[in-house]
């Protein structure tokens, strides 16, 4: 999976990567942040969600994004949490746009 050619969203409500294909992925911060796969927010042996969602403001932003090698992001957001990984595969993979929501309905994997 390549890398994102652009990422924007310090302190912003989305966060966005640009493809060098020229789609481009966008989330809501809030989203994003309940993505967290990170084990204070899923147990790790049983996959449960432990991060409880009304716990994290629709007012969350990025404070800073920093590349994890060549295959993922970290996220510190406003909210203290700094432990998830978020990687390219996934983020491109599970885009909430229509035109990406449609492949996945059709059995396709966007960006790939």
């Amino acid at each position: 999976m390549p890398m994102p050619d652009e990422i924007v969203g310090l302190l912003r409500s989305k966060i966005t990567l640009k493809w060098s294909d020229g789609h481009e992925t966008a989330y809501p911060a809030r989203d994003l942040r309940l993505l967290c796969r990170c084990a204070g927010c899923v147990g790790e042996m049983t996959g449960e969600a432990l991060l409880d969602p009304t716990t994290v403001a629709p007012t969350i932003r990025a404070k800073s994004i920093e590349l994890v090698g060549q295959y993922a992001i970290s996220i510190a957001w406003t909210d203290g949490h700094t432990t998830g990984i978020y990687n390219f595969r996934d983020l491109r993979g599970n885009c909430p746009c229509l035109p990406c929501a449609n492949l996945r309905a059709a059995g396709r994997t966007p960006g790939l």
